[in-house]
């Protein structure tokens, strides 16, 4: 079914204390789990040209999703269309998009921990380059939930990870587009120094 995903991320500098404040609030703890995911793309790199994402990701389960940008645009928070659908094949999806014309264009990992609190999902995300806090859900009940958390509203970022990545990509010039903990092996990364490049009021300013 396609609903608007509605979500915002935040820097974190203190993985620990936010993961404690989080089970303060009496979540439910989803557990935490290792993802690939990759984005595929025609050979004219049309669905990134229309800010448009194709992606199959595998975690404890596989899914292929969809995500296009919606008519309306909103400054405050990361909003996106979404079409979602649980398969049973990691490996059979991939062939069957490289036969339909689409191949790999990324790949991006990230660990995930994830908590359920009221309807709002909080996904707190270890990627190559730097820890977030992922909040997706009503925009008041996201909200509400970075206040009591603790989180600076002003401080929110509505990029997606891929689009932090190519900021930091071009900043420091890296050599690689897959988003892998191999490829950040050697490369010690503050990624709070790049945060006036991606804030979303000072974006959006």
């Amino acid at each position: 079914m396609e609903h608007i995903e509605t979500e915002v991320k935040f820097i974190l500098s203190d993985v620990q204390s936010v993961r404690e404040r989080i089970v303060e609030l009496g979540v439910d703890v989803k557990g935490r789990v290792f993802e690939t995911n990759m984005r595929f793309d025609d050979v004219d790199e049309s669905l990134l040209r229309n800010k448009s994402l194709l992606r199959l990701r595998r975690d404890a389960n596989t899914k292929l999703t969809y995500k296009s940008e919606p008519a309306i645009k909103d400054d405050q928070f990361k909003t996106f269309r979404e079409l979602e659908v649980q398969v049973s094949d990691f490996t059979t999806m991939k062939l069957i998009l490289e036969h339909l014309g689409f191949h790999q264009a990324q790949i991006y990992e990230k660990w995930r921990e994830t908590f359920i609190f009221d309807d709002t999902l909080l996904c707190l995300d270890t990627m190559p380059f730097g820890d977030f806090l992922e909040i997706e859900g009503k925009k008041e009940y996201i909200k509400e939930a970075a206040s009591k958390i603790g989180l600076q509203w002003g401080q929110r970022i509505t990029l997606n990870y891929l689009a932090i990545f190519e900021i930091i990509r071009q900043e420091l010039k890296l050599p690689f587009t897959d988003v892998t903990f191999d490829n950040f092996q050697k490369i010690r990364i503050d990624i709070a120094k790049y945060h006036h490049l991606i804030e979303a009021d000072l974006m959006n300013s």
